[in-house]
């Protein structure tokens, strides 16, 4: 572990010498994810890139890919494109991440069950903003919107997300 890794802990996520209070999944913290549980998954996940909306924030990195209102994400485990970014229209069970509220205004993507996603071991595993304080994810990590955008301007793409 180094200073650049996002090491989460009982008390937030340890990052850059700084603790910074977040949430976690419903399901705690679990080293057998499946789809639906509503758990975070144990591991060293690297972060594989990053999403934003272009009409609500500025480029937070170079590197971070602008979404609009045709991308979604799969998490139809019975799909081939299962774990994967794919586009409206699309029959499959999947996610909107152009949403209506700022939940994912910033969207930092791991590399949990990616590219080459297992069928029943979870789709993604966001890095996002909070609805509010204690609220819990569906299994991703959620921090508050000013903490978030502070985190994404500091990682790089050999930035860990390490769950312990």
């Amino acid at each position: 572990m180094n200073a650049s890794d996002l090491v989460l802990t009982p008390k937030g996520v340890r990052f850059q010498g700084l603790l910074w209070p977040c949430t976690i999944g419903k399901g705690g913290i679990k080293s057998n994810k499946r789809e639906g549980d509503g758990a975070t998954p144990r591991g060293v996940h690297g972060i594989v890139g990053m999403l934003y909306r272009a009409d609500r924030i500025a480029r937070p990195v170079p590197w971070a890919r602008s979404i609009g209102p045709l991308d979604l994400w799969s998490d139809d485990e019975g799909d081939a494109n299962y774990n994967l970014m794919v586009r409206a229209p699309y029959a499959p069970s999947h996610e909107k991440l152009r949403r209506a509220d700022p939940l994912y205004d910033l969207v930092i993507l791991t590399d949990w069950n990616w590219p080459h996603a297992k069928r029943g071991h979870g789709s993604a595993i966001f890095i996002h903003q909070y609805r509010r304080p204690g609220y819990p994810t569906e299994g991703c990590i959620a921090f508050s919107r000013a903490h978030l955008h502070a985190i994404a301007r500091q990682i790089t793409l050999s930035t860990r997300l390490i769950v312990l």
